[in-house]
């Protein structure tokens, strides 16, 4: 368990979820000590640049909207550390900025239309929780290996064949999900993985005989099929 942060203020939460907005009221950015913010289901299209004056958030929650792209200075928002949720919109990208949220523990993507990888997410170094299912990815790239916080990682309903070899540089990782993916093979690498719990193949009827997950299994990672 971590060490509580003593110093860490109480939270200032706004709460506008499904208020059908459509817009953000300008109040919102004029309050500069949110902590917490959502923004969920409000049929919003684009946010303001003025996001990024909201220099406390620590939470943000962008989900079930019709966002196509967000603003680069998303990404002042340097210290947003507990929740980013971007899920369900219909984002292709994600602007370079947000590589800057080196605190980030948990993001997701999931349910939006990326048919590459967003490499700003490499740099969000510490992430604990990634869920960046229901796209389009094809590959990942070897970056990924930034990720060296990473403990649970999404991937479900993507188009994977296979896995760059330095995933298997996630040491902390503990549940690897590729449910309904075109697997066909995956990198040995994953046996270097020393605190793997669980890999789940669910729904994959592509993958080849791998031999060394009996060495897997063996050692107490489940692996469901």
């Amino acid at each position: 368990m971590e060490r509580m942060d003593l110093k860490r203020m109480p939270d200032r939460v706004q709460n506008l979820w499904k208020k059908n907005l459509g817009t953000v009221p300008d109040e919102i950015w004029n309050d500069r000590e949110i902590t917490v913010l959502s923004l969920a289901e409000n049929a919003l299209s684009a946010v303001s640049p003025r996001i990024g004056e909201l220099q406390h958030l620590r939470t943000l929650d962008l989900g079930h909207n019709q966002l196509t792209e967000l603003p680069v200075e998303l990404g002042d928002l340097t210290d947003i550390s507990d929740f980013l949720y971007l899920h369900d919109n219909r984002l292709e990208s994600l602007p370079h900025s947000l590589g800057r949220l080196q605190r980030l523990k948990y993001l997701n993507i999931s349910l939006n239309c990326f048919s590459a990888f967003p490499e700003p997410i490499c740099h969000m170094s510490s992430l604990v929780e990634l869920r960046a299912t229901d796209n389009q990815f094809s590959n990942l790239p070897g970056s990924i290996a930034r990720l060296s916080r990473l403990r649970e990682f999404h991937l479900r309903n993507n188009q994977l064949r296979t896995l760059p070899s330095a995933i298997g540089e996630l040491s902390e990782l503990r549940l690897l999900d590729l449910r309904a993916n075109p697997i066909e093979t995956l990198p040995e690498s994953i046996l270097e993985m020393p605190r793997l719990e669980k890999i789940d193949l669910r729904w994959v009827n592509t993958v080849q005989a791998l031999p060394w997950l009996d060495k897997l299994e063996e050692r107490g990672c489940l692996i469901y099929k």
